[in-house]
């Protein structure tokens, strides 16, 4: 018989140990405080060795608690990706992925039958919990992340830059054409609890509008929520082309001016680099790109020759 610490303890240091917080590792392992503390200090009796240094406000490790949540993190990660593999061996058809809420909604389910008929031997699992990421063991298989394609330990690969037009509902439009953009409400999406991102700013100064004043106007944290707000006639959104044109295509939002501008940022297929991905991760790749590809070709073959920026 091995003469181990608790399990459990171990579980719980580790989480500590990557926490640096009695509270968080708390709520991560949906216990008490006073519960994470007592496993600590139980681990700390049995090996007699100081594991973590208490302050105020966070905790340090010692030494050995460095050591033994190294040696902890290596272990869990190796049995984790075990368990991963044997799940996988009852789970071949299954793909697992995260998508951001606002992509999932307005761009992979009105695509879900073509996927379906596409990849008829697969079922898929779609999550949009921000949280839930590939850098984390996990049973997802691959991740579509908006951002500069910076993940550091993963692979990723550009599907599409966010290129920005003025939308809202048709009914808003004046009839003479005459848009005078400070009788509108402008609906901005937000980056943070008190910061706006700069889309709003970059598509005035595309249209050669700099000079108006964006400080009013409704905000959301969602750009769906903004999209939503446009289709029920609240004011005017700059959303990205993609996940507008269904709604623009059956009259819901109407483009405000013919100026497009190219976003600095881009939606992303992420995987893993630990191992190759899976048959079913491939054949997903596979028909995004020939979607992305049909969808290009279709958009240069209709576009009305917007200004673009």
């Amino acid at each position: 018989m091995r003469r181990l610490p608790a399990l459990t303890a171990m579980k719980v240091f580790e989480v500590v140990g990557q926490t640096r917080s009695f509270t968080r590792a708390a709520e991560r392992l949906n216990l008490t405080q006073s519960a994470v503390s007592r496993q600590v200090r139980n681990l700390e009796d049995q090996l007699g060795e100081k594991l973590v240094i208490r302050h105020h406000h966070h905790l340090e490790l010692t030494p050995s608690g460095a050591e033994l949540y190294a040696s902890l993190q290596h272990a869990f990660h190796s049995v984790e990706l075990t368990v991963r593999g044997i799940m996988e061996k009852s789970n071949r058809h299954r793909l697992r992925i995260n998508v951001p809420p606002t992509f999932a909604k307005r761009w992979l389910l009105p695509r879900l039958s073509r996927l379906h008929a596409a990849l008829p031997d697969i079922d898929i699992s779609i999550t949009t919990d921000p949280a839930d990421s590939l850098a984390e063991r996990s049973l997802l298989d691959c991740a579509i992340r908006f951002g500069d394609g910076e993940w550091p330990i993963l692979a990723s690969e550009r599907l599409m830059t966010e290129r920005h037009i003025a939308v809202c509902a048709p009914h808003l439009l004046p009839v003479d054409g005459a848009i005078d953009l400070s009788r509108f409400t402008l609906l901005h999406v937000l980056a943070s609890a008190d910061q706006r991102y700069l889309t709003w700013q970059r598509w005035l100064d595309a249209a050669g509008l700099s000079q108006t004043d964006t400080r009013g106007g409704l905000e959301f944290d969602l750009l769906d929520l903004v999209i939503e707000a446009a289709c029920n006639g609240l004011g005017v959104a700059v959303a990205d082309k993609a996940m507008v044109a269904p709604l623009m295509a059956t009259g819901q939002l109407a483009q405000v001016l013919d100026v497009e501008v190219e976003g600095h940022e881009a939606y992303w297929l992420v995987t893993r680099t630990d191992q190759l991905p899976p048959r079913r991760v491939a054949a997903f790749r596979d028909w995004l790109r020939n979607e992305l590809q049909s969808e290009l070709e279709s958009d240069r073959a209709t576009a009305p020759g917007a200004r673009r920026a």
